[in-house]
């Protein structure tokens, strides 16, 4: 028995959605955050305009997905062909390689070839340039995952938008970037003043369009407010596979080598080429974890000569060897 839409925002079952019927696809392990923020500016929608969205949960099964939370939520369907005027919302999350199965990246390419609108989700991006759908396309995922996905898909335009709309393809960057895309929907569909209606509801003062970055400003990550300072970090984050030498860095900001050195020292506690090495290991991380790079190939990728020299700097900032690193990864998921 459904419970009227004038109290949940959740039209009757077969009540006709006048802006769309939203198809969500919740793989293993995906994030809640980013599928909640996402059902419920449909649902607060619905309060303002009763009957204009209705949502259904699939997934391969059409039985139960786990969240990355442990939660388990019960599907109304599997995989099945779906209306034209659907839109499929991909819900990725954690491990999104292992969640991405050959069943699903076909039943993708089917549903695209038939003209349906797919988004993605915080990590489900993946999914979706793995099916070819983001080929020649801007898309964004989440951040932690953006060197891995960069090596994988040369043909996608990768962007660090909270969220990217290119044609029938929409992608967030995880976290609450789904509630940004789902405003950006319904402004379009239902008008502005709705669309500041349900931010208003949900708490959100601060409504995000597909020109914001998703992550914060050099300055607030490091904690410190020093136009020099932030251009060399910004300079070492674009600079990983050849890494600019610190005389080069420092003359770029129009400093000595020796100013730079202080520079580092006094607001990071550290020198510029450990805060560099950090840097570059963190990459090398991300894709040992999250690609099948050889780690030789990881190493060039992040600016070492040679697989020796980068596994001792990874022991000595991560107290384990990447070949370690990438078999206790493995092992862990298999057994999840």
């Amino acid at each position: 028995m459904t419970t009227p839409s004038s109290v949940t925002g959740r039209p009757e079952e077969n009540t006709p959605a006048t802006a769309g019927r939203y198809v969500f696809v919740l793989m293993e392990n995906f994030t809640m955050l980013s599928f909640a923020g996402a059902i419920e500016a449909l649902r607060i929608a619905n309060r303002m305009v009763p009957g204009s969205y209705r949502w259904v949960l699939a997934g391969e099964g059409g039985e139960t997905a786990e969240c990355s939370a442990g939660i388990t939520y019960g599907l109304d369907m599997d995989l099945t062909e779906l209306q034209r005027d659907d839109v499929i919302m991909l819900c990725g999350g954690v491990d999104v390689q292992s969640a991405t199965s050959k069943k699903l990246l076909n039943w993708l390419r089917r549903e695209a070839r038939r003209g349906v609108k797919i988004g993605a989700l915080c990590t489900a991006a993946y999914t979706m340039a793995s099916a070819g759908l983001l080929d020649g396309k801007k898309a964004t995922i989440h951040w932690e995952n953006q060197d891995s996905f960069a090596e994988e898909f040369e043909d996608v335009e990768l962007t660090k938008s909270v969220f990217v709309v290119d044609g029938n393809r929409m992608t967030t960057a995880g976290g609450t970037s789904s509630i940004d895309l789902m405003l950006s929907i319904i402004a379009t569909d239902l008008g502005e003043e709705v669309a500041n209606m349900v931010a208003d509801q949900q708490i959100y003062s601060s409504i995000r369009t597909d020109q914001d970055q998703q992550r914060l400003s050099i300055p607030t990550r490091i904690g410190v407010r020093h136009p020099k300072l932030s251009r060399v970090i910004q300079m070492m984050e674009v600079n990983i596979e050849e890494p600019i030498s610190p005389s080069l860095l420092a003359k770029e900001v129009g400093m000595s080598t020796r100013q730079l050195e202080r520079l580092f020292r006094r607001y990071l506690n550290r020198s510029p080429k450990r805060y560099y090495m950090a840097i570059r290991l963190q990459k090398a991380r991300n894709l040992l974890m999250q690609t099948d790079m050889s780690v030789i190939n990881v190493a060039l990728a992040c600016g070492f000569a040679s697989p020796s020299h980068f596994s001792k700097c990874y022991r000595a900032h991560y107290d384990t060897t990447p070949y370690r690193e990438r078999g206790a990864h493995a092992t862990k998921i298999s057994g999840a």
